[in-house]
């Protein structure tokens, strides 16, 4: 049935217009978004098609290559999808530039979450900060495979010191959807504190992202 042919009140777009759009499903929210569905398919039910397809929110907000293989999501849909996606993440990274990490932790998870949850390779990330912990830049570092990336000290040390940092987070993903720290994990962040302290950089924290889960070294007490 056509989203058309259901009650006025339990429409996505008008139950968004009359309550806002925090009480839509995800489902709902992203069929407002696509408008039309296809003949005996209706928006909500693609949406939910689309949202299984790429693992949900995270997979779509990392603009997965899978959305091309949807039907009905064509070359147009996927340019105004990939458009809302970069401008939630330049949104967040704006927050995050005037307003401090520290000061926006949700931030900090929210973007993380965003940028690189669904990658489909382990990916190593560095927010580096200035004195009052602004967001100088995001540099994505080292890339490796599914379950490991090597990360070189060396490099993340001139790297801080190109970026002229105060203080860094560093972030890294897990594909496997599991967001808890490895002992390797752990050293390498030991080992990356102790070398950067050498230059003066402080390492506020170190996220590990897994779906829509981010896990705080700082909190753990891990730092």
């Amino acid at each position: 049935m056509a989203i058309s042919d259901w009650p006025l009140a339990e429409r996505p777009r008008e139950r968004l217009l009359a309550h806002g759009a925090a009480v839509l499903s995800d489902a709902e929210l992203l069929a407002v978004f696509l408008r039309t569905g296809l003949p005996g398919k209706s928006a909500v039910e693609l949406a939910r098609e689309l949202l299984t397809s790429v693992n949900g929110l995270a997979g779509l907000l990392a603009c997965s290559e899978n959305l091309q293989d949807i039907r009905g999501v064509g070359p147009a849909k996927k340019a105004q999808l990939a458009a809302v996606m970069e401008f939630a993440k330049r949104c967040l990274r704006d927050k995050l530039q005037s307003g401090g990490a520290l000061t926006s932790p949700g931030a900090v998870r929210d973007y993380l979450r965003l940028t690189i949850s669904a990658r489909e390779h382990e990916v190593f990330v560095c927010l580096w900060l200035d004195a009052q912990h602004r967001v100088i830049a995001c540099e994505e570092l080292f890339r490796g495979t599914l379950t490991q990336t090597s990360v070189y000290p060396r490099e993340i040390v001139k790297a801080g010191l190109k970026a002229n940092a105060a203080a860094v987070i560093f972030a890294h993903n897990h594909p496997s959807g599991v967001a808890q720290p490895s002992q390797a994990d752990e050293l390498l962040t030991r080992n990356l504190k102790e070398a950067l302290a050498l230059v003066e950089v402080k390492v506020l924290d170190h996220f590990i992202v897994a779906g829509s889960q981010a896990l705080s070294f700082a909190e753990r007490g891990l730092l």
